[in-house]
């Protein structure tokens, strides 16, 4: 990863500890993110427990549909031997 990458990786999980649910879009615009999916899988393989909800709104009038990350309770050590098992294949 680049510096640049890594202080935005930063600043995402500074954003999820301190329990902020956030939208790839809100990622995306607040840190510069292009690629959210990337970037959450790369926290997920440094053992960040990362969770995709699905949540329900209504604006205007609209029940909307809507997925937002946060930060799960797993440890860290659980969740990146996990990752590192369904990259090797095991």
């Amino acid at each position: 990863m680049t510096t640049t990458t890594t202080t935005k990786a930063t600043k995402v999980i500074a954003a999820l500890e301190n329990g902020n649910e956030l939208t790839a879009k809100q990622i995306s615009s607040r840190y510069g993110i292009k690629n959210v999916s990337a970037m959450m899988s790369s926290l997920r393989m440094q053992g960040y427990p990362i969770h995709l909800n699905k949540r329900t709104g209504v604006f205007d009038g609209v029940k909307t549909v809507y997925n937002k990350y946060r930060l799960g309770t797993a440890s860290r050590s659980v969740v990146a031997a996990g990752y590192r098992a369904i990259a090797q294949g095991v």
